[in-house]
């Protein structure tokens, strides 16, 4: 672990005062202000995460699949408060695949080191390979993606730099491509880290009391190579942790953190970071919540017996159970609350970190007039055979933030030709969204959903309303309920309601409440939209005013 007292980027967020600035979420805050902290530490869809301490500074990654910017870095002094800094990726590559939709494909479950004063990410794409990146600047650009190594199926890497000056990488195996899941293999790298130089060897086998063991995370500690990974599937599983004195083994074995009695399933792959004074271990892993996606989750870890225990042994078995509450992690100071970006006033000449498109991004889908108080985005076409949004790349979105909140948008739309809409989704499997639509007659604000959206299925109009007048407040509710499943677990559901203003002041419902669905790999998200029914020489639009997460009204 790395000893520097306070890096570049700490000093650069001080002194331009970024940590005062930063909005708190009005929704979900993990830092109770008395010294503890509640579970999740973030509410929202930052899967597969890993984490590096670099000094007084922790740094994140998370999986981003086929959405883009990809890659999201996120910042924290104490584990708890983190904010959005940046993305490591901002078109994937090949672009001919990754311009059109990639729904689960693309990035998955990164790791980020930091080696010789850069920051490595590595990541497998399981139809390609695996990819490194660097870079000096966590908050800054990248390098363009390495290939690693080809192979598809390849997933989850991690890298390991050795005392001896080797360089070693862990991975896992996507059974949908490879052929053969809950296995993990290692092989060599340059020592710059850029390419494999040796066959890649299986060292640990989980059939059959292992099953879909993956995620593996590298590290070495008192003697022994370890490796962390989650077994058993997302949401039924537990971590496992895997030890040997030789890097290619033989690995022992060790379930270290389980559900047990608490209400957290499935704790899933993670990372392992200890504090500025090395006095005591953490570990953040994942949890997944359906519509709510992956959200993220911090657990106390001590060692004994050269085995990491994660979570609160109270039984003394060596095998811990995650926390919902607990004492923040000791890093010398207190930090003041901080939370990623949410809301969106668009007064900037770029887009908030918080957006991601659903594919490669086109300078021609938006505007940023920032100077001008607002964001423009144009009416772009469905790409190829697409029946629906579902497969639409020019979508803007964001994680859902906490269990309950409330989006409302303002925005004025400007149409050029009959069929174009613009408006308010929220995005998953199944969607639904506010959409004003310019028709024979006029303007119309259409409520509309469409389930099995990923199987083509056609949109279903459920309410309509004629509009006088093009500027429109749209809003969607959306509040949690719990209901038990087939996996007997509390499954959370998503109520989504929508409404509607005039005056931005007196909403009124409009359609069908609407159930809230995941995407492929990923959580729902919210966001926004405007389309045409087909390609033309010039394109209409909607000028988005502001776009706020705020609680349930």
């Amino acid at each position: 672990m790395q000893k520097i007292t306070l890096t570049f980027f700490s000093l650069l967020l001080l002194c331009t005062g970024l940590l005062s600035a930063q909005t708190i979420s009005k929704v979900w805050v993990s830092d109770l202000g008395n010294g503890s902290y509640k579970n999740p530490v973030l509410y929202a869809d930052y899967s597969d995460p890993d984490v590096c301490r670099v000094g007084n500074d922790y740094y994140m990654v998370a999986s981003s699949f086929g959405n883009i910017p990809g890659l999201p870095i996120l910042h924290s002094f104490d584990l708890v408060n983190w904010t959005i800094i940046g993305h490591a990726v901002l078109e994937m590559t090949p672009e001919n695949r990754f311009n059109t939709m990639q729904h689960g494909n693309g990035v998955w479950a990164p790791s980020i080191r930091y080696h010789n004063n850069e920051f490595y990410i590595y990541f497998g794409d399981p139809d390609a390979g695996i990819y490194m990146t660097k870079t000096s600047d966590p908050a800054g650009n990248w390098s363009p993606l390495a290939m690693v190594k080809e192979g598809k199926g390849l997933i989850d890497a991690c890298p390991l730099w050795d005392e001896d000056g080797k360089v070693y990488l862990v991975h896992g195996y996507a059974g949908s491509r490879a052929g053969m899941k809950s296995v993990l293999g290692v092989f060599e790298m340059s020592v710059d880290g850029t390419k494999s130089i040796s066959p890649d060897r299986l060292i640990f086998d989980g059939h059959p009391n292992n099953p879909t063991t993956e995620g593996p995370k590298f590290y070495k500690h008192n003697g022994y190579y370890y490796i962390f990974c989650p077994a058993g599937g997302v949401k039924p599983g537990w971590q496992l942790a895997l030890r040997s004195k030789n890097v290619y083994g033989p690995y022992e074995e060790k379930r270290v953190m389980a559900q047990g009695k608490s209400d957290i399933n499935g704790p899933h792959q993670g990372a392992w970071v200890d504090t500025p004074d090395g006095k005591q271990d953490w570990f953040l892993h994942f949890q997944d919540l359906y519509a709510y996606g992956r959200a993220v989750l911090l657990q106390p870890m001590t060692w004994v017996n050269d085995w990491p225990v994660m979570g609160v042994d109270k039984e003394g078995k060596g095998c811990g159970t995650p926390v919902s509450t607990y004492k923040k992690p000791d890093v010398g100071k207190s930090y003041p609350k901080a939370t990623p970006a949410e809301s969106d006033e668009f007064s900037g000449q770029i887009l908030g970190l918080q957006w991601q498109w659903q594919a490669n991004s086109n300078p021609l889908w938006y505007y940023c007039a920032g100077d001008k108080g607002y964001l423009r985005l144009f009416a772009w076409q469905l790409i190829g055979d697409a029946k629906n949004l579902w497969d639409a790349p020019n979508l803007l979105l964001q994680k859902f933030p906490a269990p309950d909140f409330c989006a409302t948008t303002k925005l004025t739309f400007s149409p050029f030709k009959r069929g174009e809409r613009a408006g308010l989704v929220v995005m998953g499997m199944d969607y639904a969204t506010l959409t004003i639509e310019k028709g024979e007659k006029g303007l119309t604000l259409n409520q509309i959903s469409c389930l099995k959206a990923d199987k083509g299925s056609p949109e279903t109009l459920n309410a309509s309303v004629p509009l006088e007048q093009p500027t429109v407040f749209l809003r969607v509710e959306i509040s949690q309920s719990k209901m038990p499943n087939e996996e007997k677990i509390n499954q959370p559901i998503a109520t989504c309601t929508f409404s509607y203003s005039t005056d931005g002041q007196r909403f009124k419902p409009l359609g069908k409440q609407f159930t809230a669905r995941e995407g492929l790999w990923i959580g729902a998200k919210v966001g926004l939209y405007c389309s045409r029914p087909k390609p033309m020489n010039d394109s209409g639009y909607t000028d988005v005013d502001w776009f706020r997460i705020e609680s349930a009204k």
